[in-house]
């Protein structure tokens, strides 16, 4: 009877397990459906890669991480990939570069969606034998291709921005409703001493801990972040071309590349994945970097809040609400439907914070390759929360830092104001 139930318990976790790793799999072509071999090819900018490439980067970790570390006979589909389909981890040899992962051509979409499916079909045999620690790698897989399905999408933005004919990915935007536009309001921050970060039960990132306690002084949020009317106020009043409101790397960036408005913007229409689109001007501000968020925020006589501001207030909200990725299709930010109380905290548009992505007291890398996951990362960069409007629901919590170098923008990157009090 013990024997029977252990079995049943261990049970219940594999088969959620298994319909989460399918259901995420499946996302990932659902994503590139609508594409051809050409789409999924081409690489825009070097920060960027192929949809086909993030199709095969997350076989490549499923493949290697779970199948040749941990079940004994399995041979890889194609001993070529793992230097085609490496990303950054060090400790799994040389690879290749990334600036050209748009060169190549083959493997085909085609032959890259079959080793998909036999990786697939491997992990799900394997799953029910798997001991737990390995279980808790499978899961980190899960999470780690909703991270590559979100820079799958946005790295298409940009890829089909290039293009004279400014194509859609999908021909008819998301349906909203009218909306009247909400005010923005302020509202009083949690002060005192609070905890902060990952702690108890569910999948967390390592760069998520250990929890610890922080200070915050009083301070105020904005009920919502800022709209594409505020920040075409900015623009008109000369944001981009008053060098007292920038940071000096930040105005060094602005000469440097001309930048005048946000990523995508033309006049008053912008790029989306469904194609050009008037600008909506009560829709959240994206595609900025840090160095325009804390440009704004100076210019509306504010600040960017600090990453523990964010989480703290944060906490009060459902992670798995507001606009997210649910299914292939289209996707767009959009206006806040309520002018009370805090607003869009999670989804809609990544949240840029004055904090430095730095590790938390008492944080330790993972052993192995996996170990090169966050922590080697932190490093000049800025922590953004909240996700976005792009990434899959399920994917984020309270605690969850995403980083971005301050100069870049092609991510779904808006911002929310905070004040002193």
């Amino acid at each position: 009877m013990a024997s029977r139930t252990d079995a049943s318990t261990r049970a219940d976790p594999i088969e959620a397990l298994t319909r989460r790793f399918a259901a995420t799999r499946r996302l990932s072509l659902d994503l590139v459906a609508p594409l051809s071999d050409a789409d999924a090819s081409a690489q825009s900018m070097p920060d960027a890669s192929p949809a086909k490439w993030h199709l095969a980067h997350t076989t490549w970790f499923f493949e290697t991480f779970i199948l040749r570390d941990h079940v004994p006979g399995y041979a890889p589909f194609d001993a070529r990939y793992p230097f085609l389909f490496n990303s950054y981890y060090e400790a799994e040899g040389p690879r290749h570069a990334r600036p050209h992962r748009g060169l190549l051509t083959r493997p085909s979409l085609d032959e890259v969606c079959v080793w998909r499916a036999h990786v697939d079909a491997a992990v799900q045999t394997a799953l029910p034998d798997l001991p737990a620690a390995v279980l808790t790698l499978v899961e980190l897989g899960i999470h780690h291709e909703q991270q590559h399905q979100e820079l799958l999408l946005t790295d298409l933005k940009h890829l089909f921005a290039q293009n004279p004919l400014g194509p859609a990915v999908w021909g008819t935007p998301i349906a909203n409703e009218v909306r009247q536009f909400c005010a923005m309001k302020w509202v009083k921050g949690v002060e005192g001493i609070v905890s902060i970060g990952h702690g108890g039960d569910g999948f967390a990132f390592d760069c998520e801990g250990p929890r610890h306690e922080v200070l915050l002084t009083p301070h105020a949020l904005a009920s919502r972040p800022v709209s594409n009317g505020e920040w075409q106020e900015f623009v008109a009043d000369g944001g981009y071309h008053t060098p007292s409101l920038w940071l000096s790397d930040g105005w060094a960036w602005v000469q440097a590349d001309s930048i005048d408005t946000p990523a995508y913007w033309d006049g008053d229409r912008q790029f989306t994945l469904s194609g050009w689109r008037e600008i909506d001007p009560a829709a959240p501000v994206t595609h900025i970097s840090f160095f325009e968020a804390d440009a704004f925020a100076s210019w509306a006589g504010a600040r960017l809040p600090t990453e523990f501001e964010w989480e703290a207030a944060a906490a009060a909200f459902d992670p798995h609400g507001g606009q997210q990725l649910d299914a292939a299709g289209p996707v767009k930010p959009t206006p806040a439907d309520s002018d009370t109380d805090l607003q869009q905290m999670f989804g809609s548009v990544w949240e840029w914070t004055g904090s430095a992505y730095r590790p938390y007291p008492g944080f330790r890398a993972a052993p192995g390759a996996v170990g090169e996951y966050n922590g080697k990362f932190m490093s000049g960069q800025f922590v953004l929360r909240g996700g976005s409007c792009a990434t899959p629901r399920g994917h984020v919590r309270a605690a969850y830092r995403n980083f971005f170098y301050p100069h870049q923008r092609w991510q779904f990157t808006g911002l929310r104001l905070a004040k002193d009090l």
